[in-house]
């Protein structure tokens, strides 16, 4: 297998530190994040990253135990750049002093090149309009350099906000560069692998040649079982692995009556007939709407879904003689959050359903050929395979599917006014040309009734709430601005066209405090 140039993030707790993996990805350099607490010199050495980075974090440097880099990070001789609690750790670590009660600064900030270094390296592309906007987010500052630093960039409030030992490529930032909010932070980052000598030869052409390989080494001659919702990650995992090993594999495409307008037909066509892979199509509608009869509660449903998905998954699979692997469309962000840099749990916003617990029980091992790729990369590997782009450009729809977009109690008649009030307001996103703008849009059906009039005769039907958001990863979101006009033709086609609805609302809801769901 070819070995790519590897940079290590080290994680120190941040909560935007994934974003910082993003960013490489976008420069097309490999990375992966791992826990301070489970890097030390052993795994140093064997893996031998080409640079680190240092994330941010919530701890508190001059604290005693406070989270520490292995010095053996700074004795590689390879480029270091450190992150808010980064900067801090690699002054404290090298020799400088990092002090509490300053006067904390949280959000944006400018920041300007110190003289006589405005044409610096790091800072190429970055300064072109004079000072640049950043963000920040910390408590603690640095109060003394370290030897062989020198200020490269200083704002109001932060003399050291960006520093640097230029003989051996370490520099630090006071600020967080990943995020959305300092816009040449991506770029920033561009010019630290430039200069730790990066060929940029991670690309989706690579990348599926070598899985493909892989794919093959590990199945060999057996058979492979795919969990295949029809979302992109099942999709793209499940056309990656039959381009490896052909009718090896066999889809299991689980039906729980909770899809969309038509859904179900679309991928047993595209998956059975276009792509001519193995499929079961596991139609148990009437199970699952069968034991949510009545269940109100979102938890409860959730769990329901999840454990029905297990055994009607285990009963079709059985089927499947010879079968020794199991494959999922796990992504690097799932595999991340497995690990808490902590090792503390975390608290439960909402259950979700997989195929856990089901290799143990199954006596299968797991195929997990898009576990480095974030969502992003998934579609631009789709891409690379020939998926229709309005397939890969779908919007997420979730495991649950529309059991979550139907609070209260589930029923047929509820679920069928459901499906054509959501493909109706799709189709309106798409005649104005707004799909691609928006990260979801659906339809939700509300535990309630309205008293409408329609014609000369008074209704009584089911209220509906339209969201839509924008969001760049999914764990923050904020409402897609539509015009009036489009709110009130779209209300209009949903009610004139869905037969049970007389009212509909817009949810302008922000993520957090809401969630994108409703349940």
């Amino acid at each position: 297998m070819t070995q790519h140039d590897f940079c290590l993030i080290i994680d120190f707790g941040s909560q935007v530190t994934q974003l910082i993996a993003r960013r490489l990805r976008e420069w097309n350099v490999y990375c992966e994040i791992h826990p301070f607490n489970t890097v030390d010199d052993a795994f140093l050495t064997a893996r031998a990253p080409k640079a680190i980075i240092l994330s941010g974090g919530p701890g508190s440097v001059p604290e005693a135990d406070s989270p520490r880099a292995p010095q053996m990070v700074f004795d590689m001789g390879v480029p270091v750049f450190g992150i808010c609690y980064g900067q801090q750790v690699m002054m404290e670590q090298l020799g400088g002093c990092v002090e509490s009660g300053h006067h904390a600064e949280f959000g944006r900030a400018y920041i300007e090149p110190a003289s006589g270094h405005a044409g610096d390296t790091i800072f190429k592309g970055v300064f072109d309009a004079g000072r640049e906007q950043v963000w920040m987010s910390h408590g603690d500052r640095v109060t003394a350099l370290a030897p062989g630093f020198e200020v490269i960039a200083t704002s109001p409030n932060a003399p050291f906000a960006i520093v640097g030992d230029h003989a051996r490529h370490f520099y630090a930032v006071q600020f967080h560069p990943e995020v959305h909010h300092t816009p040449k932070g991506a770029q920033m980052l561009g010019n630290f692998l430039t200069l730790a000598g990066f060929s940029g030869d991670w690309t989706m052409g690579a990348y599926r040649a070598e899985a493909i390989a892989k794919i093959r080494e590990q199945v060999g001659d057996k058979r492979v079982i795919c969990g295949l919702s029809g979302g992109v990650d099942s999709s793209v995992a499940a056309v990656l692995i039959h381009e490896a090993i052909g009718d090896q594999l066999t889809c299991v495409f689980v039906d729980h009556g909770l899809l969309r307008q038509n859904e179900a037909e679309e991928v047993v066509t595209m998956f059975r007939d276009n792509y001519n892979i193995p499929l079961i199509h596991a139609d148990e509608s009437d199970l699952f709407l069968g034991e949510l009869e009545g269940v109100s509660d979102p938890e409860t449903k959730r769990k329901i879904i999840g454990r029905l998905f297990i055994d009607v998954f285990q009963k079709y699979a059985s089927q499947i003689e010879g079968a020794e692997f199991l494959a999922q469309g796990t992504l690097y962000p799932d595999v991340i959050e497995s690990v808490s840099f902590s090792g503390g749990p975390s608290v439960t916003i909402k259950s979700h359903h997989n195929v856990g617990g089901l290799p143990e029980k199954m006596g299968l091992k797991l195929v997990e050929p898009l576990r480095e790729l974030f969502k992003d990369e998934v579609r631009a590997l789709g891409r690379e395979l020939g998926l229709p782009a309005s397939f890969i450009g779908r919007h997420p729809f979730p495991g649950p599917g529309l059991a979550i977009r139907c609070p209260g109690e589930i029923t047929r008649e509820k679920l069928d006014i459901l499906r054509r009030a959501d493909a109706v307001y799709i189709d309106q996103i798409r005649k104005h040309g707004l799909y691609d703008e928006i990260w979801q849009a659906f339809a939700a059906i509300l535990p309630m009734r309205t008293v409408g009039v329609m014609g000369d005769g008074r209704t009584y039907d089911y209220a509906l709430a339209l969201r839509a958001v924008t969001s760049v990863d999914g764990m923050t979101a904020d409402y897609y601005p539509f015009t009036h006009e489009f709110l009130g033709e779209t209300a209009t086609r949903i009610i004139n066209e869905v037969r049970g609805v007389n009212r509909v609302f817009y949810d302008c809801t922000s993520k957090p405090p809401g969630t994108i769901e409703l349940e």
